[in-house]
């Protein structure tokens, strides 16, 4: 199945802008699970890709790291890092958000992070993308750190497995349509030999199924 390109990516997401708020009606049940079982309480730096408007990041810094902890998000979208750059201003001296290309994080440093985020992301990505970044994921994660992930997955229930297979349907045709988005099963990418699984489970609001997962780096 095709995935739209980074610069595709970009275009869309620059036009969406703050609107991808609204898809806080199925996202917030899985996020909030994600924070539920990231143990964001004991995080000292934070690496987020993708982080679109910073609502997540917000919410970390309101109401779950600690004074000491630093935060870095990247996006594909200038205007997605523009509006998480004003939303996170007042805790400017510990966040920071970066426009990149939409590569896997490369340039970060190994074993430099506690906790990677990724929300609603990875549901963009080609299979071969989503290999590529839980590759950097490892990398970049310190020992025992915890990859944070949660997206649209297959469904787990009659009306979500149909409503699955229509976005499927959908972005098979014209992928801006479901802003590039589709299920994506994320359990089967993560090797055993390498990820450690803390938490998983599928949730499902309004219809559409989302994925959370939580695992330790080995």
């Amino acid at each position: 199945m095709s995935t739209l390109s980074h610069q595709e990516a970009r275009r869309t997401y620059d036009r969406i802008g703050s609107r991808q708020d609204s898809q806080r009606f199925y996202e917030d049940q899985a996020t909030s699970l994600v924070l539920q079982h990231g143990d964001f309480t004991s995080a000292e730096s934070v690496f987020e890709f993708g982080c679109g408007t910073g609502r997540f990041a917000l919410r970390l810094f309101a109401e779950y790291l600690p004074d000491t902890a630093h935060y870095r998000g990247v996006d594909v979208s200038p205007r997605m890092v523009q509006l998480a750059q004003t939303r996170l201003a007042p805790h400017s001296s510990r966040a920071e958000v970066i426009l990149t290309e939409g590569e896997p994080p490369v340039e970060e440093p190994a074993e430099s992070y506690d906790r990677f985020i990724s929300n609603y992301v990875f549901d963009l990505l080609s299979h071969e993308d989503i290999r590529a970044v839980l590759r950097e994921a490892h990398r970049i994660l310190r020992p025992d750190g915890l990859l944070c992930l949660s997206g649209i997955s297959s469904g787990i229930g009659f009306v979500s497995r149909i409503v699955a297979g229509m976005v499927s349907w959908i972005q098979s045709i014209r992928p801006s349509l479901v802003g590039g988005c589709r299920p994506v099963d994320l359990l089967p990418f993560l090797p055993q030999s390498e990820w450690q699984v803390q938490h998983h489970s599928k949730v499902v609001a309004f219809g559409i199924s989302s994925e959370v997962l939580v695992a330790k780096r080995c």
